[in-house]
């Protein structure tokens, strides 16, 4: 496995770690204020993970909304996050290629990036409304870093593809020359 490979290796294992306090931990708590009289009243505050969010949707009956942020949001990146690492260790440099190409065809439905600037954008509106804050919790912390982290993970990957007409269990390293075959000629000739 290349230098390169070991690090993405490396960095998809950080994302899958920061990944999971993401989820979990208070990403947003907004509170509503009145004043009246002279006197400021607390109307409510609400502190939500991103699980925690998912699941108050479903249960006010928003399954879709809830559907559609546990998919893009959460099952796509953990699938995408799980897969990276047989895709390093297959030893049929084809099989491997079929499943990072499955891979990149899934991280084009990863919505988790948009779900962080989604928030980013919930908390400054909080902000700037008269009776309302928001603060952002430890989790959307973790979330934005976990964004940064799978997609630098994702761009350091290299795998190539398999040489055409090489036996399934030769691998060719790139920029170096591909494997003979008999006659003299080789195997992309």
């Amino acid at each position: 496995m290349s230098t390169r490979n070991r690090i993405a290796l490396l960095l998809t294992a950080l994302s899958i770690v920061l990944l999971i306090p993401g989820l979990v931990k208070p990403i947003l708590t907004i509170t509503a204020s009145m004043e009246m009289f002279g006197v400021t009243r607390e109307l409510f505050t609400e502190t939500r993970s991103i699980l925690g969010a998912i699941r108050t949707l479903h249960d006010s009956g928003n399954d879709f909304v809830a559907g559609l942020i546990l998919l893009f949001s959460v099952l796509v990146p953990l699938v995408k996050a799980s897969l990276l690492g047989p895709v390093l260790l297959m030893r049929n440099p084809t099989r491997g290629y079929q499943l990072y190409a499955f891979i990149r065809s899934i991280s084009k439905w990863s919505m988790a990036d948009v779900f962080a600037v989604g928030i980013f954008i919930a908390l400054l509106a909080a902000k700037a409304t008269d009776n309302m804050t928001g603060v952002a919790g430890q989790g959307f912390y973790y979330f934005a870093a976990y964004c940064i982290v799978s997609n630098a993970a994702f761009q350091v990957l290299r795998i190539e593809p398999p040489v055409a007409g090489a036996s399934a269990e030769v691998a060719v390293e790139p920029g170096s020359a591909p494997p003979s075959v008999p006659g003299g000629t080789t195997a992309t000739s």
